[in-house]
């Protein structure tokens, strides 16, 4: 089997985590990098990965017959455009989360993927990771019951930089957004209602900035089933990644991730080391099989597991949370058309 072309527009954090991991994959060839910063340190490091060529003209990429698909991993403004041309150019296309920060020019850069015929994976990395995915494979084969309770907390270790923040979208489009999938991945039903409360407990500069940085938010769900999503910005601990699924026949849950399950006994205390700092070391296999089912889908035709209706629908709930900490009430999705 030939190895699939790919062409990686965005050299930043996720940009490169995600240019390691294909080039490390037998199956793909990493082709072209775009960045718009062409630095001496990124050329090395794209020499390093054996990146044949490197250029800060992304069209070179949607202009070359050679490369089977695009990874998108440049900052969320440009994602709509670069989806659409991606496409018309009979490109398979990958999309780091949000695909916008308006889910109606998702909608518009869908339809184009749609019409052009090419796969779209959104990158909902958490859909991968293998204590998630179990708690999945129980609630859909009915193992606990029904569901009555989705429960998910998610809090970063520190807030993001002030400037990061001013471009983010706010905390329910750039953090929560990954928890709202979650809900909607583990419930196996679409949102119905969604009532948010927030805070700034963290950082004023943050609240100065229009945004919150806690935040509490309870979803009603089209199956009937409760949900509750709490969110901080600041775990003085570590990445605190935890989810429940309450059922009629039991629940399962899942606990932090950890270095190591050394557990240390004292006469006055018992204690263990602090979950995994941050998402990259949290999610690094889950990034790696996200890449193996995207490479999957293009070889077998078979559709995305995390497509392009799944980051329109988790946006779609975003809104309705902001609508609802702004206007202090339950917001219904059906509002959000």
């Amino acid at each position: 089997m030939n190895k699939l072309n790919i062409g990686l527009i965005g050299a930043g954090r996720i940009g490169r985590l995600h240019a390691e991991h294909l080039a490390r994959n037998p199956l793909v060839k990493l082709h072209t990098i775009s960045d718009v910063q062409l630095t001496e340190e990124l050329r090395t490091w794209a020499s390093n990965l054996g990146v044949p060529q490197l250029t800060d003209d992304y069209k070179q990429i949607m202009q070359n017959p050679a490369i089977d698909a695009v990874y998108i991993c440049s900052s969320t403004n440009t994602h709509v455009t670069l989806i659409q041309e991606a496409a018309q150019a009979g490109k398979h296309i990958f999309c780091e989360k949000p695909i916008s920060l308006d889910y109606r020019q998702t909608a518009e850069a869908l339809a184009t993927a749609r019409e052009c015929g090419v796969m779209l994976q959104t990158g909902f990395n958490r859909r991968f990771d293998h204590n998630f995915s179990r708690v999945r494979e129980l609630v859909e084969s009915g193992e606990i019951g029904r569901p009555h309770l989705i429960r998910i907390t998610s809090r970063d270790p520190a807030p993001p930089s002030h400037d990061y923040i001013r471009v983010s979208g706010g905390l329910f489009m750039d953090m929560a957004i990954h928890d709202f999938d979650m809900a909607r991945f583990l419930s196996g039903s679409e949102v119905k209602e969604v009532y948010a409360q927030g805070a700034v407990l963290v950082d004023p500069v943050i609240g100065e900035l229009g945004d919150i940085d806690t935040a509490i938010i309870t979803l009603l769900f089209d199956n009937g089933a409760l949900g509750v999503i709490d969110n901080s910005r600041q775990a003085v601990y570590g990445y605190d990644q935890r989810v429940e699924v309450f059922g009629a026949e039991g629940s399962v849950g899942v606990t932090n991730d950890h270095p190591n399950t050394a557990e240390i006994s004292k006469k006055t205390m018992v204690y263990r080391d602090n979950p995994k700092f941050f998402f990259l070391e949290r999610y690094h296999e889950a990034y790696i099989d996200e890449t193996r089912a995207f490479i999957h889908s293009i070889q077998t035709g078979q559709p995305p597991l995390v497509d392009g209706n799944d980051a329109y629908q988790s946006e779609r709930i975003a809104f309705a949370a902001k609508k609802s900490l702004l206007e202090r009430r339950p917001v219904q999705l059906s509002e959000i058309v």
